[in-house]
């Protein structure tokens, strides 16, 4: 990696949940989800630094506590990208890292496979990595729909695309490592939500809809976000033999 570009891990997290009461404080294997998404980014390789950013007492104190820096942002962002957006104007950097605050399973290695692809495929203002998914109607599961040259057309949380033609297709699951061009980022947080955007409710459809470059590839393995309660007991299950848990 050149030594010249900063890369830096922002994981936005707010107190507030509309389905989890205080998601981020709740704990899975002795440690609070906020925690267990720090401690595993902070295993990455090519992230230079990494901050928690919140609008939250209770969550800055609680990184403090663990190691780890945190930025405290407005309670008026409507979703990560916005709070991250306020953080970077405070750092200097060159790509900015959004790693979601529910992903206390997050892998070190992927974030450093986005960091490696953007760095590589430089022309996209953003990079999306997916996994194969079977969730059909899961409205929790963003599908992303790409060009053959890894382009990103789309975004929906409905069946798409859909099987008109094919009974089997394989969909792309967005997943919860982010990676933004600095000033692409800061471009991103002056658009307005378009009407795409407050249709399907998935904040990069602003990028799409005002022409920022989305790019894409696959990742292997699967996605722990936690959505919803029944989330929890998955992960506590799976975490019981996780070897990256090990580690921290």
């Amino acid at each position: 990696m050149k030594n010249k570009i900063k890369i830096v891990g922002f994981i936005p997290s707010r107190i507030e949940s509309k389905r989890i009461y205080q998601k981020p404080l709740v704990k899975i294997d002795g440690l609070p989800i906020i925690i267990h998404t720090m401690k595993r980014a902070m295993l990455s390789k090519n992230l230079h630094d990494l901050y928690v950013c919140t609008n939250s007492k209770k969550i800055a104190n609680l990184v403090t506590r663990h190691g780890g820096k945190y930025i405290m942002t407005s309670s008026k962002h409507r979703n990560g990208s916005e709070r991250i957006g306020e953080a970077i104007k405070k750092i200097q950097c060159d790509y900015a890292i959004d790693i979601q605050g529910d992903e206390p399973m997050v892998m070190p290695k992927d974030i450093d496979k986005v960091v490696n692809f953007h760095l590589k495929n430089n022309l996209f203002d953003i990079v999306v990595p997916y996994v194969h998914t079977e969730m059909k109607n899961n409205k929790h599961a963003v599908k992303i729909i790409s060009n053959p040259k890894g382009k990103i057309l789309y975004f929906s949380r409905s069946l798409c695309p859909y099987p008109y033609n094919k009974k089997k297709i394989n969909l792309k699951k967005h997943l919860s490592i982010v990676s933004f061009k600095k000033k692409s980022l800061l471009k991103f947080i002056n658009y307005k939500p378009g009407d795409l955007e407050i249709t399907e409710g998935i904040e990069l459809m602003r990028a799409l809809e005002n022409d920022l470059e989305i790019g894409t590839f696959r990742l292997k393995g699967e996605s722990m976000a936690i959505d919803i309660r029944e989330d929890i007991i998955k992960v506590k299950r799976a975490i019981k033999n996780d070897p990256i848990r090990r580690l921290y």
